[in-house]
């Protein structure tokens, strides 16, 4: 009796593990997730290289610098931030899957009573969070320049609010794209660069395509809608409009739907 109760106790704590882990399979692959992210450098540094970026080209760099502009006005630091963020978020998500595929870790997920949906959706919010903590700290931007305005309550707070609003769901698109690219490949390089890619198009490529000549006063309007930017610019000015956060939503829903397929497709083949 004494070697076969360890044996059943073990055996119920792997069924109750299983049972926890049905209940609340997304936050099983979050909460991992964001262990995997802080209990290595990858968390610290990542939030430590965006600050340290937009800090030297908001405060120090002689063209770009917020105190010699004049002109109590985060306008640079929004401008600045989705070009550092589309390297920065590539670089987070790389590892996602690829990183599974390649130590073959994503075939011990696939023993468990994990949907596809539950992974992708776990590594998206945890990556997407850890932006968020990124993001955070530059919210002291807005103090400082408040406290150094010479006009007390000069800032304006409902652009910048909005502006916010609009980096968090840019972030959230360059996240779904990143992780959509890491189900690609077993090489988390190509991930980055793909990633990468992407984004550009979706950011900035298809508001420069509208800017055409022989797209001008045409399609030069449609065209720009299919991209970010604008609707990343429209936000910014702080009057927030349904269809720009249905854009979003449509982009991050498109890549994590891309994603659950691919992973389908390679457990599949």
């Amino acid at each position: 009796m004494g070697r076969i109760a360890p044996k059943i106790r073990h055996g119920f704590r792997l069924n109750y593990s299983n049972f926890a882990i049905q209940k609340n399979r997304m936050i099983y692959i979050f909460r991992k997730e964001i262990n995997a992210f802080f209990s290595s450098l990858m968390g610290y540094i990542s939030v430590i290289v965006f600050l340290l970026v937009m800090g030297f080209f908001l405060w120090f760099y002689p063209d770009n610098n917020m105190l010699d502009d004049g002109y109590a006005t985060m306008d640079k630091f929004f401008n600045l931030a989705p070009w550092v963020l589309l390297f920065l978020l590539p670089a987070i998500t790389m590892r996602s899957f690829s990183d599974e595929f390649r130590s073959g870790t994503i075939e011990i997920l696939s023993t468990l009573p994990l949907r596809e949906k539950d992974i992708v959706l776990g590594k998206f919010f945890a990556a997407w969070l850890l932006v968020v903590f990124s993001i955070l700290p530059t919210l002291l931007y807005v103090f400082s320049l408040a406290s150094l305005s010479a006009i007390p309550d000069n800032l304006d707070t409902g652009g910048i609010i909005g502006s916010y609003i609009g980096l968090l769901f840019l972030c959230g698109a360059f996240t779904a794209v990143g992780l959509f690219c890491s189900t690609l490949t077993n090489n988390q390089v190509i991930a980055f660069l793909i990633a990468i890619f992407i984004n550009f198009i979706l950011y900035s490529g298809f508001e420069t395509l509208s800017k055409l000549e022989v797209f001008t006063g045409t399609l030069d309007y449609i065209i720009s809608s299919i991209g970010m930017e604008s609707h990343y610019r429209s936000i910014s000015r702080g009057l927030i409009d349904t269809r720009d956060l249905v854009y979003f939503l449509s982009v991050i829903a498109i890549f994590i739907l891309a994603s659950r397929f691919s992973l389908q497709k390679r457990k599949w083949a």
